[in-house]
């Protein structure tokens, strides 16, 4: 069994639907658990714990989303204001315009994990047999 620990994917995913929601020409926005550790918002916009952020290139300045945190400037009321949020507090990533995107799930969001041994276990991977050669269907 390989036992190599894997990064995240969330980062990737985030990163990955925010050039989606760019390029279908519609508004990146994304949903924070404001309670979070280290996160950095404006504290007067926050609801029920999170903040909804419109980070769209017409809205924010200096954006960074690296596989650890998001960062940016943006204006709120007029008040130039830097934002951080660690990624594992990003709750969710959408178009505005649509609401297609992703919501991650808490424990990711969370940053943690499972207790092994309780009701949830880790799901079995079944691997392809090796011998088994791939197929392709054209579907027109």
């Amino acid at each position: 069994m390989d036992t190599t620990v894997l990064t995240s994917t969330k980062p990737y995913l985030v990163r990955a639907l925010y050039e989606w929601i760019n390029d279908n020409n519609c508004t990146p926005y994304i949903i924070v658990n404001a309670e979070a550790d280290d996160v950095e918002v404006p504290k007067q916009y926050i609801e029920d714990g999170r903040i909804i952020l419109n980070v769209s290139a017409d809205a924010v300045r200096d954006l960074q989303i690296t596989n650890d945190f998001l960062e940016f400037n943006a204006r709120f009321n007029g008040v130039a204001t830097q934002v951080y949020t660690p990624i594992s507090a990003i709750l969710a990533i959408y178009a505005q315009e649509n609401g297609h995107g992703m919501v991650f799930n808490e424990e990711e969001s969370q940053g943690t994990t499972p207790p092994q041994g309780g009701k949830k276990s880790k799901p079995e991977i079944k691997r392809p047999d090796p011998n088994m050669k791939p197929h392709f269907k054209i579907i027109k």
